[in-house]
């Protein structure tokens, strides 16, 4: 993601990309910092979901249901694994 958030942002886009979190967090954390990425879809023009090969997760899918629910046009990236 960091890859892609360069990239876009040096294109000149304002990128909106979910917090890294470092360390174990609590259901009711993940639960609030799983609203806040679908604020942050709320202010997007577009979602790119970054995908490295891995199967999305529920987190995921739900992100991107919302995101086409709410008319938003999502893309997909797939970027090699190990790149930073």
């Amino acid at each position: 993601m960091r890859v892609v958030s360069q990239s876009l942002t040096l294109a000149g886009f304002i990128v909106l990309m979910p917090a890294e979190i470092d360390g174990p967090i609590t259901d009711e954390q993940k639960d609030a910092l799983g609203e806040l990425h679908l604020r942050r879809i709320d202010l997007a023009d577009r979602v790119e979901v970054v995908n490295r090969g891995e199967h999305f997760g529920e987190s995921t899918l739900r992100e991107i249901a919302y995101a086409e629910a709410a008319g938003k046009p999502v893309t997909f990236v797939g970027v090699a694994y190990g790149s930073q």
